[in-house]
């Protein structure tokens, strides 16, 4: 199962008002709701990976083991952070892009 901490629920709330207000690029609003249900299935894929990468980022570290890609276009790539608990359940903790995240 995919569980998502309610940081990460307020992370996909504001990645939703971001592409909806973005000044350089606004999406319509339906292009963008098609983007965050993208993006939310491929969240919900996660337990579905044999391989989970360990988070490398010391910002990511901050919030989990674990860190997974979600490559949108060829600028933006989403990091999904998340932990693993010992029944398997992916615990999403934090949803950041290459934009925000720092060594």
């Amino acid at each position: 199962m995919v569980y998502y901490n309610p940081e990460a629920l307020k992370d996909f709330e504001n990645i939703l008002y971001g592409l909806l207000l973005w000044p350089k690029h606004r999406l319509e609003a339906e292009h963008a709701k098609q983007y965050m249900r993208d993006m939310g299935k491929f969240c919900d894929s996660l337990d579905c990976n044999s391989f989970h990468a360990k988070s490398l980022y010391g910002f990511h570290k901050n919030y989990g083991d674990y860190v997974c890609r979600y490559k949108r276009n060829k600028n933006t790539v989403w990091y999904i952070i998340y932990n693993i608990d010992f029944y398997g359940n992916i615990w999403i903790e934090k949803i950041t892009n290459n934009y925000l995240t720092m060594e």
